[in-house]
């Protein structure tokens, strides 16, 4: 799985803690990077466990050239930034995610989520207060 604006870790610790084999965790700021570490130590998720501190573009960029392709995907990143239609753009030029794989954006309920883009359709929306989950889904023909 892959953590995208990774924060404290915490969705990648979940997913490891419920079975994910593997966890990616990309995180900007070096600060939150040390406490990913940190977290990661505290619960022995280190050895499954990779953490990039970088900007997500310059992640799925370097990624797609190793050939890994992700089952999930998460993204939280910060709200107004403007930054999810350039990373879900990203995940389908690059094509790391697997036929039907899942990506999980959480996001303002005033950004605008594409009902599609390229291999990617949007499947569900949840709504809690001023924020929005939506789920979509990479069909790959």
């Amino acid at each position: 799985m892959l953590d995208l604006f990774a924060g404290t870790g915490a969705l990648a610790i979940e997913a490891l803690s419920r079975g994910a084999k593997q966890a990616y965790l990309v995180e900007q700021n070096k600060n939150c990077c040390a406490i990913i570490r940190d977290n990661l130590r505290h619960t022995k998720f280190t050895e499954n466990s990779f953490v990039y501190c970088q900007k997500a573009s310059s992640f799925i960029k370097s990624i797609m050239k190793k050939g890994v392709k992700f089952d999930i995907v998460f993204m939280d990143p910060p709200y107004s930034k403007n930054f999810i239609q350039e990373t879900l753009q990203l995940l389908v030029e690059n094509g790391i995610m697997k036929n039907e794989g899942i990506v999980v954006v959480e996001h303002h309920k005033e950004d605008i989520i594409p009902h599609s883009l390229g291999t990617l359709i949007s499947k569900r929306v949840e709504h809690y207060g001023d924020t929005n989950v939506t789920f979509l889904v990479n069909y790959i023909d």
